[in-house]
């Protein structure tokens, strides 16, 4: 007799095969059920006949007598449906010993074995292994794993809709992996940057050697809102920026400079990359296309444990990668095409938004991208006083004891914007009149490091001293320190570490002397053997 089902893969199917069969077979339950629904219609009008019988199990692939089965059941029950088989799912107990146990499911079996007092209770291994599959998500599964952050990575993101230029910008620091020389050393920079989320323009960018501050955030700013040769076409003021907690993108300085254009900050919460796509995106492209070309990239190939493809290949210097940075960003703002922006570069999406920008003056520019000194300073003889050190200008002629107002460039004191006090006067520019060169500020960077090191030898050395170690063992047992020493030689350590301590003018050891001079009716002790006794009856 034939069997009622014929699609399960012979042995020598493809594996493209046995993997769709299952996929087959759920397909013609689902047909097989319909073909059932619509004979019970025409049935329940008399007009179902043996040939509407045959022709639905042609249609699905099934033998006729499975078709008849099927509708006898569906009579009974009154739903084509068949009902589903009691299996084994997971429940709030589970979950969280899949939790306890970091996701691992062979331990939660085992775990189920301890506890059943009979094991045919606990269901077999795979079962467990189907049953998390099917009934919890690979995000559920992943957070049961590695936590919440894992969990996220299986979340959809929408995409937010298309505005204008100019309308949001978003900001991030990249710490740069490559390493390059910057002033002796080799260090991994870091870059600061700006990016329009309409049209993925790189607005603009900062490169320090060290971790970024509040001067490379306003430099940053200030090469974005630009729009002369050197940082244009694109330019002006955003609606919006969007940036993280960092403690740079809060300070005071960045606050005022963006809440004097009217420019709205965004503050996101911790931990949601997702929440600013753009950047993210911006800094996963600069390290697939660019830094990974670069020598000297830390993330590169393994050769083995610890060495990686290019340990060995000379830096570059830090004017130099600034260099193909800069390049970089051009060719990537007017050749590369995205795909998520039409197929487009960036310069060509910015040029065809006609949206007007909102350029401010440049002199708002050189006032509210600087750092201000709240107090107000004196024009004297020898300059302006500020930070222990004099300033001075040409300007100054003629304007001794003007009181003034400075502003200035976090991190960058070798030149200062000077401002009237009462008026806010744009008075000049003003230099650092005794500034130390290049070679006694490196002598005395170099005199820095080497105390440091010789610190660090006396610290390290005296660690190595003071480290006891202790003998390894392979059953339970008390510790014991390593190497042995004799009572005489501790008795010879402990009596040389006495004589080292200072002496107490022969004083014997535990004794405290009086303080205060004793009363007439206090019984004082007296020394054991002496001669002198009470013979007063």
């Amino acid at each position: 007799m034939p069997r009622d089902s014929t699609d399960t893969p012979p042995d020598d199917a493809s594996p493209d095969e046995q993997d769709h069969a299952p996929r087959r077979r759920r397909e013609k339950k689902k047909l097989l059920a319909a073909a059932v629904r619509s004979l019970m219609e025409l049935r329940r009008h008399g007009d179902m006949t043996r040939a509407e019988v045959q022709m639905a199990a042609r249609s699905v692939g099934v033998h006729e007598r499975t078709v008849w089965r099927r509708l006898e059941k569906a009579q009974a029950s009154g739903s084509a449906d068949l009902p589903e088989r009691p299996r084994f799912t997971i429940t709030v107990d589970l979950r969280i010993k899949l939790a306890y146990h970091h996701g691992n499911i062979k331990a939660v079996h085992l775990e189920l074995l301890d506890e059943a007092d009979d094991e045919r209770d606990v269901p077999s291994l795979s079962t467990l292994h189907r049953a998390v599959k099917r009934d919890l998500p690979k995000g559920d599964l992943a957070g049961l794993r590695a936590g919440i952050p894992a969990s996220r990575a299986h979340d959809p993101h929408l995409r937010r809709p298309p505005t204008c230029r100019n309308e949001e910008w978003e900001g991030d620091h990249k710490q740069v992996p490559v390493l390059v020389w910057a002033d002796g050393r080799l260090v991994k920079p870091w870059v600061t940057w700006f990016c329009d989320c309409h049209t993925g323009m790189i607005m603009g960018w900062a490169v320090t050697p060290h971790y970024p501050h509040r001067a490379s955030i306003l430099a940053a700013l200030r090469s974005c809102i630009l729009t002369d040769e050197v940082h244009g076409p694109a330019g002006g003021l955003p609606r919006r920026i969007r940036i993280d907690r960092g403690k740079d993108f809060l300070s005071r300085a960045v606050s005022e400079a963006m809440g004097t254009f009217s420019v709205q900050v965004d503050v996101l919460p911790p931990y949601t990359p997702h929440l600013k796509g753009s950047i993210e995106n911006l800094n996963r492209a600069a390290t697939s296309m660019f830094f990974s070309t670069l020598p000297r990239y830390t993330k590169s190939q393994k050769l083995d444990a610890k060495r990686r493809v290019g340990d060995k290949d000379p830096a570059l210097a830090f004017e130099a990668f600034v260099e193909r940075l800069a390049t970089w960003v051009r060719t990537r703002n007017a050749e590369h095409r995205m795909q998520g922006y039409g197929n487009v570069t960036p310069l060509e999406s910015w040029l065809d938004d006609d949206t007007p920008l909102r350029v401010p003056p440049l002199e708002d520019l050189h006032v509210f991208l600087l750092e201000e000194e709240r107090s107000t300073r004196v024009i004297h003889g020898h300059g302006i006083r500020w930070q222990n050190r004099d300033y001075v200008g040409a300007w100054m002629t003629g304007r001794t004891g003007t009181p003034v107002r400075i502003r200035y460039q976090p991190h960058h004191p070798r030149t200062i914007e000077v401002f009237d006090a009462h008026t806010d006067q744009h008075l000049g520019t003003a230099h650092l009149a005794d500034e130390a060169s290049e070679e006694e500020i490196r002598a005395v960077y170099e005199a820095r490091d080497e105390r440091v090191r010789r610190l660090r030898r006396d610290l390290t050395e005296a660690q190595r001293v003071r480290r006891r170690r202790f003998q390894a063992v392979t059953q339970a047992e008390p510790a014991r320190t390593t190497g042995t020493m004799t009572r005489s030689q501790a008795a010879a350590e402990l009596a040389l570490t006495r004589r080292s301590r200072a002496k107490d003018d022969g004083v014997p050891a535990g004794y405290m002397p009086r303080r205060v001079t004793p009363g007439a009716r206090w019984a004082i002790p007296r020394p054991a053997g002496t001669e002198e006794e009470n013979t007063t009856p």
